[in-house]
């Protein structure tokens, strides 16, 4: 009988934690900073030049913060990995009777689980050391350029979309008006972006779709009143 596969989405979990993330950032960051600017009663060219100066710099921000953390993850697993091959070259008896314990922990008899042991280490030692002690795997490695890239990507996609709204509103239209529609399209974004992690992650879309909508109007309301504030603070 050939091997069952079934489909599961852990291996998605690198890329799309980091898209979601750069996504998310990159819609209310933006958002927020517009708001902002635009509740001072600036200029549309002045919002706009802000919108356009925090997708930039957020985005690349974000990459380089994706790349830095990531490659740090990657390096503890090359240490890992490193020390689990001196162990099989130096000490494998210690290293076997590690992995029977670690099945016996499991459930298997002493008799069975040193026979797994035996059985692994023949075929894949480093791989099931790995795998077992450490819970390193092939899908679960960390991946720098991935991560930074979907980042960067993401969060300039999610930025552009608010910093569109606000151009779009004509430079005679009042600055209410250009707070709503920037309000309004990135609401909508929180919401498609909430629905679609949720799906590609396997979830209900519920709760996290409320979870990230709720929590960028939160910080784009914030965001505005205390601009409010200081424009007329500043200008008073």
């Amino acid at each position: 009988m050939p091997p069952h596969k079934e489909r599961h989405l852990s291996h998605r979990a690198g890329w799309l934690r980091a898209t979601v993330l750069g996504a998310n950032d990159g819609i209310i960051s933006t958002a927020a900073l517009i708001l902002g600017v635009a509740a001072a009663d600036a200029s549309r060219s002045a919002v706009l030049v802000a919108g356009m100066a925090g997708l930039t710099s957020g985005a690349l921000s974000m990459g380089l913060g994706e790349y830095v953390s990531v490659s740090s993850q990657r390096d503890s697993e090359r240490a890992d990995i490193a020390k689990e091959q001196w162990e099989l070259a130096n000490v494998p008896e210690r290293e076997l009777a590690e992995l029977t314990a670690i099945y016996q922990e499991k459930g298997l008899s002493h008799e069975l689980a040193r026979r797994v042991a035996l059985e692994l280490t023949e075929h894949d030692a480093l791989g099931t050391h790995l795998t077992e002690e450490l819970g390193i795997t092939e899908t679960t490695m960390a991946r720098p350029l991935q991560a930074a890239g979907s980042s960067t990507l993401s969060f300039a996609v999610g930025a552009a979309l608010p910093l569109l709204a606000a151009a779009a509103v004509p430079d005679s239209a009042s600055t209410g008006a250009r707070i709503v529609a920037t309000l309004l399209v990135a609401a909508v974004a929180l919401v498609i972006l909430g629905i679609t992690g949720a799906a590609l992650g396997g979830a209900k879309p519920a709760r996290p779709t409320a979870r990230v909508v709720l929590g960028g109007v939160a910080a784009m309301v914030v965001t505005m009143l205390i601009g409010k504030l200081f424009g007329t603070a500043v200008g008073g």
